[in-house]
């Protein structure tokens, strides 16, 4: 199975999308362990919504595309690794690890865990 482990951070916290070099090696030992289990698919951090960010939203049938920064947008998803695991225990145990290297130099964070939808999840019943 594979899941999305999201963070999200306030886009005014001007630190938390600087981090320092605390941070960065325990998200790189973070990384290199996931790599080494052979459980990470793909990881990457994002940009805050002021730099090269758009919102699309269809209401109506009608478009209305929003350059960033998202003024309403307080938390906002800062960065994601897709991993292979056997459950959502697993999932959950990996999310909190990934959750503690924020917690443990930034501060304060949320991390979403989702499952990735299979096609079998999507499919309409025979």
């Amino acid at each position: 199975m594979r899941f999305m482990i999201m963070h999200k951070l306030d886009e005014n916290n001007h630190d938390a999308w600087h981090p320092d070099a605390a941070f960065l090696a325990r998200m790189d030992a973070f990384i290199k362990e996931a790599v080494d289990a052979g459980v990470l698919l793909a990881g990457e951090g994002l940009r805050p919504s002021s730099v090269d960010a758009a919102r699309i939203t269809v209401t109506g049938g009608r478009s209305t595309i929003t350059d960033g920064p998202f003024a309403e947008t307080k938390e906002l998803i800062a960065g994601f690794a897709l991993m292979q695991l056997r459950d959502k225990a697993e999932a959950v145990e990996w999310g909190k690890r990934f959750a503690d290297i924020f917690a443990e130099t930034i501060g304060e964070v949320e991390v979403d865990i989702r499952r990735v939808a299979e096609e079998e999840d999507v499919r309409p019943a025979a």
